[in-house]
């Protein structure tokens, strides 16, 4: 199965390496590493492993512990995107059907984000939001927490789940995805559904996320 290890680290040569070892020697086989941010001698990086299926994570989060300086942020299961450029192959499926456009937006983005699952959502003023499309792992249907001022952003929800969430479709739906047992959305993972909600208004409207279509 695959994890993805969200780690803070010092930010000077072989920390990088050293923790890359760490996660080798506990059996973890590295498959991606994204740095999220650096600063004031730190950074955080998420790396995606191949983990043993049905192996607990007891050793990884022993070895990791162990080296100087680190700090683990999270360790949660996540799913591998289709292709080598999972951002612009989603993108291809909406232009390629955009009938069905949105939907296919939303059912992509929990492996390219590792999310438990994203959706397309009716923001419904101080009555919160309501799930009108759920990849699997969602529930249609489902009463969310509100969005509004609809705007890229990462929350928490008073039962814990992290949710990000964007405009799409010139702000007449949000785009959100969620998870539990993980940290908070990133900045950067933010920004990213953003882009992706940006390109797919693009393609079926014409328009950026959050504007209208002329």
């Amino acid at each position: 199965m695959l994890l993805r290890i969200r780690v803070r680290l010092p930010d000077r040569p072989g920390s990088l390496g050293q923790v890359a070892r760490t996660l080798g020697a506990a059996g973890a086989d590295v498959v991606q590493m994204a740095v999220l941010e650096r600063g004031n001698g730190r950074a955080m990086d998420d790396f995606t492993v191949v983990w043993p299926a049905g192996t607990g994570i007891e050793r990884l989060v022993a070895g990791l512990g162990a080296v100087p300086g680190v700090d683990v942020v999270g360790i949660w299961p996540t799913a591998e995107p289709l292709g080598a450029f999972p951002d612009a192959a989603v993108i291809g499926q909406v232009a390629a059907l955009p009938e069905r456009g949105a939907e296919i937006l939303a059912d992509a983005v929990p492996a390219i984000l590792s999310a438990d699952w994203a959706g397309l959502a009716e923001p419904r003023g101080e009555e919160g939001a309501v799930l009108v499309h759920a990849s699997a792992g969602g529930v249609p249907g489902a009463g969310l927490p509100g969005l509004l001022p609809l705007r890229p952003r990462a929350f928490t929800a008073p039962d814990g789940t992290q949710y990000a969430a964007c405009p799409l479709a010139g702000g007449t739906v949000a785009l959100v995805a969620a998870r539990t047992g993980a940290p908070p959305f990133h900045r950067t993972e933010v920004f990213r559904l953003e882009q992706l909600a940006g390109a797919a208004d693009a393609v079926l409207h014409g328009a950026p996320a959050g504007q209208p279509a002329g």
